[in-house]
């Protein structure tokens, strides 16, 4: 896709060029070929812009998970002993 964008970039650059003046040649190389490309790579560039958000929203959500398990309460002191055991005299 860069290769077509570059070829872009030149054909609409000698259109630029021969324009009868230089604000029409600014003009036509910014609505022919700035934003055309602009909006181009925005689109394309979505699903790894997305890819990317997700997978930093996974790795805070995974750090916020074992955050939260290293800040569980300790066991209290019958931590050895079954649940239904009758309590020791």
């Amino acid at each position: 896709m860069l290769i077509v964008a570059i070829a872009w970039i030149y054909v609409v650059g000698l259109i630029a060029v021969t324009q009868a003046s230089v604000a029409a040649g600014i003009m036509t190389f910014l609505l022919y070929c700035v934003l055309p490309l602009g909006f181009l790579y925005y689109v394309a560039g979505s699903r790894k812009r997305k890819a990317k958000r997700d997978a930093a929203w996974q790795a805070a959500h995974q750090a916020r998970q074992a955050a939260q398990q290293a800040a569980a309460p300790v066991a209290p002191a019958t931590a050895g002993i079954p649940a239904g055991a009758p309590p020791e005299d």
